[in-house]
């Protein structure tokens, strides 16, 4: 079973680098028409982490979070992983005034990280849903790299009432289930908790902000 998952992560990593090769061109220019929530989850980072030294974003994409970080607290350390060179090369160029502050890998978060150091933030906008088998295992990575009281951010797809959409978005690798907000909400103490409607509710997705509370 272990092996059988473990060929299914490599499968979809595989599938979502060949995607986001094409993707990333146009990335920017479309994605601000359905991944809502990001400017707000950003917004509430500051309300409850006044000033984080280190904030790490898993599957940073072309950049558009870390360039918002990096003018809200130039003093943190931000690192991007991302597992697609399309998009990275994207991401490089838009955060050419913030080399030294924000570093970018790669890399999925399945692998070593370039540090050993905790994290005060963990980031994750619109990636947790695509990555079906491997969410169970990065969220107990991320409570790992957390550091005490830090905080874990999402924004993400959470559910949809159109069976079409859901099929639709399997397709583009997304997996909008409702399966993820329960599973944070069990493991990191919850801050925020807000799911909202897109489009008249053909979707809804949520935003989330959980604290790492030792037991």
């Amino acid at each position: 079973m272990k092996q059988e998952i473990s060929d299914l992560i490599v499968h979809q990593h595989a599938a979502v680098e060949r995607y986001y090769r094409w993707h990333a061109q146009i990335y920017d220019l479309t994605r601000w028409s359905f991944l809502f929530g990001r400017r707000a989850l950003l917004q509430l980072i500051t309300r409850h982490h006044a000033a984080p030294l280190r904030i790490l974003e898993v599957g940073c994409g072309t950049g558009y979070n870390l360039r918002q970080l990096g003018l809200l607290f130039p003093a943190a350390e931000i690192t991007g992983l991302d597992l697609s060179p399309a998009m990275l090369r994207i991401a490089r160029q838009k955060l050419a005034l913030f080399t030294g502050q924000v570093q970018l890998y790669q890399r999925t978060y399945a692998q070593p990280l370039p540090t050993r150091h905790t994290f005060d933030v963990i980031l994750f906008s619109y990636a947790l849903s695509m990555m079906h088998a491997d969410w169970p295992a990065t969220l107990h990575r991320a409570y790992t790299d957390l550091a005490e009281g830090g905080i874990i951010a999402v924004v993400d797809f959470h559910d949809s009432p159109v069976g079409w959409w859901t099929t639709w978005m399997r397709r583009n690798h997304v997996c909008m289930d409702g399966q993820l907000l329960p599973s944070l909400t069990a493991r990191f103490h919850p801050r925020v908790t807000q799911v909202h409607r897109a489009y008249g509710g053909l979707w809804r997705y949520f935003l989330f902000l959980g604290e790492k509370l030792l037991p």
